[in-house]
């Protein structure tokens, strides 16, 4: 009897890729997560995803005040700093696999879902502190999605919340493929810093994501478009950055 191929032949099955790398991790597997670069570049993501935290994280940390929703936990390395310093904290996630991951490391309260999912229900307002780590600024996607996707955590945050992340700045580097695939998505119509991957995990990948590996400059124009301003900022090709909402900084 001849078999139906889940997926076509030399193609990954599509899947919760990352979900499944962190419950690994968790069990002491440790199989290297691959991100696929739609141009066909593929690297390694050699990310501590359990309790891998550098300066700019800690240093976002700090400024994450209150009652704190932790945007793409992954495996809750950030939520659960924040839980022993005695914040309330939501992770959210929208991977199945980090979900788990955080309820079998200890995260006390989980959404699972996207940012849009959370402002249209009983999260909507109540937090002080909107938590992007792990470059998740990126999570902007692009110029067309960057204001829809900072309305929707404006719209989980309360009047003097804040928004604090870190991105990666796609433009500090020398390398002719990365230099190239800037040069592609303005041909394409995009921002040179807007990129399209997958993740990818043993025989599983995600969908394809497009996210933006923005430059600060680029961050505080696609903010000041939808109402908010960089209040604060620690610069580097990984940097991190306090958005707040503009006329909150002018009173």
């Amino acid at each position: 009897m001849t078999r139906t191929p889940v997926s076509a032949p030399g193609e990954p099955e599509q899947g919760d890729a990352f979900g499944a790398a962190l419950l690994d991790q968790l069990a002491g597997i440790a199989d290297p997560i691959v991100i696929e670069r739609d141009d066909g570049l593929v690297t390694t993501d050699t990310t501590d995803y359990l309790t891998g935290l550098d300066e700019r994280d800690l240093w976002s940390l700090d400024r994450a005040g209150g009652r704190v929703l932790d945007v793409g936990a992954g495996a809750g390395r950030a939520s659960l700093v924040l839980q022993e310093r005695g914040h309330e904290v939501v992770a959210l996630d929208v991977s199945p696999g980090a979900v788990r991951a955080c309820r079998d490391r200890g995260v006390r309260e989980i959404f699972a879902g996207s940012a849009a999912e959370a402002a249209a229900g009983p999260l909507a307002g109540s937090f002080d502190s909107v938590l992007l780590l792990g470059s998740n600024l990126g999570l902007l996607g692009s110029a067309e999605t960057a204001g829809p996707y900072l309305d929707d955590l404006g719209a989980l945050l309360k009047p003097d919340g804040v928004i604090v992340g870190t991105g990666l700045d796609a433009y500090q580097t020398g390398r002719q493929v990365h230099l190239d695939y800037h040069d592609r998505s303005r041909r394409l119509g995009r921002m040179g810093s807007q990129l399209t991957f997958r993740v990818r995990y043993q025989r599983l990948a995600t969908g394809w994501l497009d996210w933006l590996a923005m430059s600060p400059d680029e961050l505080a124009a696609l903010a000041g478009a939808a109402g908010w301003e960089v209040a604060d900022l620690l610069p580097g090709g990984t940097y991190a950055a306090v958005l707040r909402r503009a006329a909150q900084s002018r009173q």
